[in-house]
């Protein structure tokens, strides 16, 4: 079986990376090693960010979804510590909601919730 253990980004400044995605996002912090490597639980696959002293450029096309129960709320929270959404708040064909973010390093972030199917 395959099953996926964790998904990791470069970061300019990992104590400012780790600051964001624990007190901010609100991941609990699970290793440090120095300024090269942290990990952060993600409910049970690991975030890991890589420390490089500089600003990279960054490919496009990845983004890293956290699913909630309520968007509406979340977003809110997020909001309250600091993070800033972009102004568009999408539907998946009913489906789901979604409003996506930035961390520091300019790693794109979305916050999903699925429609509960009634009945």
């Amino acid at each position: 079986m395959t099953v996926l253990d964790h998904v990791w980004f470069w970061v300019s400044d990992l104590d400012r990376a780790v600051s964001f995605y624990r007190d901010a996002v609100g991941l609990p912090l699970v290793r440090r090693d120095g300024d090269e490597w942290a990990e952060l639980d993600a409910g049970g696959v690991r975030l890991g960010l890589h420390g490089t002293g500089e600003r990279r450029e960054l490919p496009e096309g990845g983004t890293v979804v956290l699913r909630v129960d309520d968007l509406d709320l979340a977003r809110t929270s997020f909001e309250e510590r600091g993070i800033r959404f972009d102004e568009h708040v999408g539907e998946v064909e009913g489906r789901a909601r979604f409003a996506s973010f930035a961390d520091p390093d300019g790693n794109r972030l979305q916050l999903i919730e699925y429609v509960r199917e009634e009945g």
